[in-house]
């Protein structure tokens, strides 16, 4: 798997674990490292007894694969000679920064960190060659949410960059390069909806439990299958306008219509049923598009009623 053989995971708590195990049943050697050798079997242990209720609830076959994983005296002896290290401790700077200081050290393999806001640039201080590290950002749970962020820092080598991303395409994930900004893209989205929740909620428009309903059976909804460009296309862009201009009137300034929405619309660039809006669609590519969409939504329609 381009040259990646051997992993060593540090840190077993849920994040680690599940990354250890996903990775094992890829069939990767796996080394799992915690703050002890005590620790790190209690996590490979952990690790055994969730896989054994995956099994039970028939979301795998087995736990052959997962049983593979090994526990790590420490550090040192999980990265020996390991392809890529995944460091999974928690999101303390001081912690990752120490725990990279000594996997670096004493392996020659890729370095990574699973964070999810923390400057790659700055843990990147602590990384002996830091031309080899990186951080990759998976989700909770990381067995079966398929995307991950992948950051590169300001010394990290592209190569390096371009074998990560083909590596966790070749074990089944969905990863996407971003820019090394604080919260990176998916938690800086999380927490703006998260804010205007809140601010929702506290307006008396909603409750929480409704708001919770309409996020996951409207817009939500599509989220599993497409994303807010492609949303925005097929819904029009004129009408995305029209919506930003009706809050701005009555909620706020800060939902003046982007200025680049302005001008497609006023380019004529509406959407789908314009053959042009972010992106350019002839007519069979649009009429494919909104038959895959609606066989999608009605295949999760099923699934929820289930």
């Amino acid at each position: 798997m381009f040259g990646v053989e051997t992993v060593a995971v540090l840190g077993g708590g849920t994040m680690g674990g599940g990354i250890a195990g996903h990775l094992a049943r890829a069939g990767l050697e796996v080394r799992l490292a915690d703050a002890s050798a005590e620790l790190a079997e209690r996590a490979r242990e952990a690790l055994l007894a969730r896989t054994r209720g995956h099994v039970e609830a028939g979301l795998l076959d087995d736990v052959s694969a997962t049983e593979t994983v090994q526990a790590a005296a420490d550090v040192e002896a999980a990265v020996g000679g390991a392809d890529l290290v995944i460091e999974a401790v928690p999101e303390d700077p001081e912690l990752k920064a120490e725990i990279l200081a000594r996997a670096s050290q004493a392996t020659d393999g890729i370095i990574a960190t699973n964070t999810s806001s923390l400057p790659i640039a700055g843990l990147a201080e602590s990384v002996h060659n830091p031309e080899r590290f990186l951080g990759v950002h998976w989700f909770n749970p990381p067995e079966w949410t398929p995307g991950i962020e992948v950051i590169a820092g300001t010394a990290t080598d592209r190569a390096v960059v371009e074998r990560v991303l083909e590596f966790l395409k070749d074990v089944g994930k969905q990863p996407a390069e971003v820019a090394d900004r604080a919260g990176f893209v998916s938690n800086r989205l999380q927490m703006a909806l998260l804010r205007e929740a809140l601010a929702i909620v506290a307006e008396g428009q909603t409750t929480r439990a409704d708001l919770d309903t309409i996020v996951r059976s409207t817009f939500g909804f599509r989220l599993p299958f497409f994303g807010p460009f492609q949303i925005a296309d097929m819904a029009g862009l004129d009408t995305y306008v029209g919506v930003y201009r009706t809050l701005e009137r009555d909620v706020g300034p800060e939902f003046a219509p982007p200025q680049e929405l302005v001008e497609l619309v006023e380019a004529g660039r509406v959407g789908a049923k314009a053959g042009a809006g972010f992106e350019d669609y002839d007519d069979a590519e649009r009429d494919r598009l909104l038959l895959e969409r609606d066989r999608r939504y009605a295949a999760l329609a099923r699934l929820l009623a289930e």
